[in-house]
């Protein structure tokens, strides 16, 4: 039997997930982070991007996208604690798509720096999203 990690995502709405983990892959500021059991003690920020949870009774990785947020890992659990936490099923390419074409088009006309800075929050959300959905569809074959 593969040793296993008890992993939780969770969203400012809901736990998206609660399960065993072989390995779970967290977009952090800095890059990936590779999590398996009994790992180090940390905390620190996520980028938005694709978590990637590989289960042991599952051959397909579970894909779940985050807008960002914290990863606080201990040797048993793995937790990461999103505003927005949606599963890759879930993802709507055509809102992504509409998403990082405002998000272009306010960073072309903006008025402020705080404008530009939310535009490039949203676009990179968007891109995330967008790039999550075509790793779904690269898993099953489209």
């Amino acid at each position: 039997m593969a040793m296993t990690v008890h992993v939780d995502v969770v969203s400012a709405e809901e736990l998206i997930f609660s399960g065993l983990a072989e390995i779970v892959i967290v977009p952090g500021e800095m890059g990936e982070l590779g999590i398996y059991p009994r790992h180090t003690p940390l905390l620190t920020r996520i980028k938005p991007g694709s978590v990637r949870i590989r289960r042991p009774d599952q051959a397909e990785e579970e894909l779940i996208y985050v807008s960002g947020g914290m990863l606080e890992v201990q040797p048993d659990v793995v937790t990461i604690l999103s505003d927005t936490a949606i599963r890759g099923k879930d993802l709507d390419e055509s809102r992504a798509l509409e998403a990082k074409q405002a998000a272009e088009e306010t960073m072309k006309n903006r008025t402020s720096d705080l404008d530009y800075a939310q535009a490039e929050s949203e676009l990179a959300q968007a891109i995330a999203q967008l790039h999550m959905i075509h790793q779904i569809r690269k898993q099953v074959g489209h």
